[in-house]
């Protein structure tokens, strides 16, 4: 297949690599120049489980210059910036091209949608760790798996593609019909942890100096469990409350996206996260007044930040 990656930060290089050395075309679209520079001189230089070695056989460019369609272009933009990146990298979508997003948050099916017929959007959530330390390097260590379906629900030839794809790739990829499930408990995960450190500049572990600390945490879980259930997404809410607490536990030292990205100065995907629970609870008219606070002191510090 000829696969293109729009935004090639950690996750997006480690995607196009492991597919790369699976054999398929792939073009890695981003806006990091030095990235994109050191990639294309010395090639992309993995590190996983299986060793370190570098891999060759992509190609790296801004998404202004895709000039091919490809047959699966794979989004892991942060969400605030999925339009414009790919109404730059429209030279990489035709009429045959599946889309699928593998970002955090919800309405990301929406905006894809805007680009593609809805029957070639697709959608998922990926457990995959991928850090990227230097232009033109990056770790995994660790399993992970990836959890996907058609955005409305039907499977189709071309899902069915992407999945054999990443799968082969060694990505542990399956179709999972229940896949919103997934994708609200990890909104349910994130708007609890993100958000707190976010606000609080604490690491995980840091969030359990006190004891309301881990109860707040969970109670905003609570608050997403509910909404989900009220639009008829069958959330496990203790199932997230356990890999709260395991977070909690283990992953003490974890700085949160949300909250790098605050010490970064950059915006944060506060919107997609809790500002998107927020909206969908007042549909259906449920008070969510711990997740609500949250969404608007993260949006306070993007405010600040942006000054």
């Amino acid at each position: 297949m000829h696969i293109a990656i729009l935004g090639a930060g950690a996750m997006g290089s480690l995607f196009g690599g492991l597919l790369a050395e699976a054999g398929h075309r792939v073009v890695l679209l981003d806006v990091d120049d030095a990235h994109l520079r050191a990639i294309n001189q010395d090639g992309l230089r993995l590190s996983t489980d299986a060793g370190e070695r570098i891999v060759a056989n992509l190609a790296a460019m801004r998404p202004e210059a895709a000039r091919e369609a490809a047959d699966l272009l794979i989004v892991f933009t942060k969400t605030m910036h999925t339009e414009a990146a790919l109404n730059a990298a429209r030279g990489a979508l035709g009429p045959q091209t599946a889309l699928l997003s593998l970002q955090n948050g919800l309405g990301n099916a929406e905006r894809l949608a805007k680009f593609a017929d809805a029957s070639r959007v697709m959608i998922g959530v990926t457990t995959w760790p991928a850090d990227k330390h230097q232009p033109g390097r990056v770790n995994s260590h660790g399993a992970g798996t990836i959890r996907m379906m058609s955005a409305n629900g039907t499977p189709t030839p071309a899902l069915a593609r992407a999945i054999a794809a990443l799968d082969e790739a060694g990505l542990a990829c399956a179709a999972d019909a229940d896949v919103w499930v997934a994708i609200w408990e990890k909104v349910a995960f994130n708007a609890a942890l993100n958000s707190l450190c976010a606000v609080t500049s604490c690491t995980v572990g840091e969030l359990t100096h006190v004891a309301e600390g881990e109860a707040l945490a969970l109670a905003i879980v609570a608050e997403v469990a509910a909404v989900a259930r009220a639009h008829g997404i069958a959330v496990d809410e203790a199932h997230v409350a356990a890999n709260v607490r395991h977070a909690l536990a283990h992953h003490r030292a974890h700085r949160p996206s949300m909250l790098q990205d605050v010490l970064a100065g950059r915006r944060t995907e506060i919107e997609a996260i809790n500002g998107a629970v927020v909206e969908a609870a007042r549909r259906k008219q449920i008070e969510i007044p711990r997740t609500q606070t949250l969404w608007t002191l993260v949006r306070l510090v993007d405010a600040r930040q942006s000054e």
